[in-house]
């Protein structure tokens, strides 16, 4: 089972029924996976806003990227690419932005973080990515 504990049907509809998502520590280098991962998810049709101070007001992918996630607005799902110990102050962010999902991704474990959302009533997924789990499940969206 995986570090979260959450089964695939969970996964399955998290990636399908999300449509609005900020994607923090976005990243205009293609050889970055944040770039990867926030061009898959424009692609496949999702609202996405990535999030990265040095780069606000330029676009990525298409999305215009914004300087915070408070700019982003109703949200559902927060997408973290920021190291281990920098994520839980953007999980306590996207619960009082009222985000429904924190998705810390591969490599970035913070379990008492994922439990203060969980506590809050988020999903909290960790140390995934959701291109790898949409092509693991056979996902199919958008374009």
């Amino acid at each position: 089972m995986a570090i979260d504990g959450l089964s695939d049907d969970t996964i399955r509809n998290i990636l399908l029924n999300t449509r609005r998502i900020a994607v923090v520590g976005a990243s205009a280098n293609p050889a970055r996976p944040s770039h990867g991962v926030t061009g898959f998810l424009v692609g496949r049709g999702f609202d996405v806003t990535p999030v990265n101070p040095g780069l606000a007001g330029q676009r990525l992918h298409g999305a215009a990227v914004a300087a915070s996630l408070e700019e982003v607005g109703p949200l559902d799902m927060v997408d973290i690419f920021r190291r281990s110990e920098e994520a839980g102050k953007v999980v306590d962010e996207a619960i009082r932005l009222g985000a429904r999902t924190v998705w810390m991704q591969l490599g970035v474990i913070d379990t008492a973080a994922a439990e203060r959302a969980r506590a809050a009533g988020l999903v909290a997924v960790m140390d995934r990515c959701p291109v790898i789990e949409w092509s693991r499940l056979g996902l199919s969206r958008g374009a």
